[in-house]
């Protein structure tokens, strides 16, 4: 991502010309040195459009040397993901200012921010601001525990979808929906098209998803960017990543195509409209 091109613009890029994009997600926690090498290399090639960098939990004080590495390996952006406000890089192109919305922790609604906007505006980070939705994913997650929060449930579409629109409604950029890391089960497909015909901004969807075709389903029901971490984690080998991307890339609709063939129907009913009247 060059430096005079924002980060959302970057984002609304991929879905206006391809529709759905990849984003690889790097742990610090859970990927060595030789990995997060690995990955940066392979990534590009693969079809990655960006590294997401963050966890619920650091244990190990590498953020920046993981940054670092992604970047001097490979020309993709490399975008924080956050966990707190000590989860911060003056190193990386962006970052995801990810507000809690389906929990009602006060900290991760508001107060973490607080405390992370001066040096977000010190660093130069690019912020996104992405309303960002935990989902049940049949087991708990770290995020669940790390934020007190409880997830949305899996057939409480409803739910979801009224949080989706807040987020619209509050002027989030985007939507994050979120199994968690080490998600047995993914955010249901179902969901994510209840939410999708409800809100116009790009959704993120993350947690759960090692296969490509788990993706691939993800991407036909509403989603624009996929999130893998745990999966590379276990298999950083580049014909995974490679797999992943393409089917991404072969289930998405570019957003031009929709805008156009929206158009040409808006056309044709105006048109019998007034010959009709």
């Amino acid at each position: 991502m060059a430096a005079s091109i924002r980060a959302l613009d970057f984002l609304n890029g991929i879905v206006q010309t391809r529709g759905a994009g990849y984003f690889a997600l790097a742990d610090p926690d859970a990927l060595s040195d030789t990995q997060v090498c690995q990955i940066a290399e392979k990534a590009q090639e693969a079809g990655v459009d960006a590294f997401l960098v963050g966890g619920s939990l650091l244990m190990r004080d590498r953020l920046d040397q993981v940054v670092l590495q992604l970047k001097q390996r490979s020309e993709l952006p490399v975008i924080l993901f956050p966990g707190g406000s000590n989860q911060l890089s003056p190193h990386a192109d962006a970052i995801l200012f990810l507000s809690l919305i389906s929990g009602r922790n006060p900290d991760l609604l508001i107060g973490e921010h607080v405390r992370a906007a001066p040096i977000i505006r010190q660093y130069g980070l690019d912020p996104v601001a992405t309303g960002y939705v935990v989902v049940e994913s049949g087991s708990y997650s770290s995020v669940q525990f790390m934020s007190g929060s409880f997830p949305i449930p899996r057939n409480k579409h409803d739910i979801a979808v009224a949080h989706a629109l807040a987020a619209q409604y509050l002027g989030m950029h985007t939507l994050y929906l979120e199994g968690g890391s080490g998600a047995e089960l993914p955010v249901p497909d179902k969901m994510i098209q209840a939410v999708r015909a409800h809100i116009e901004l790009p959704i993120i969807v993350g947690g759960g998803i090692h296969k490509p075709e788990t993706a691939a389903a993800k991407v036909r029901a509403g989603a624009n960017f996929i999130v893998t971490g745990t999966a590379l984690e276990k298999n950083a080998r580049a014909t995974l990543l490679k797999e992943i991307a393409d089917a991404i890339r072969q289930s998405a609709t570019p957003k031009e195509k929709e805008n156009g063939r929206d158009g040409r129907l808006n056309s044709i009913k105006a048109r019998r409209i007034a010959v009709e009247s």
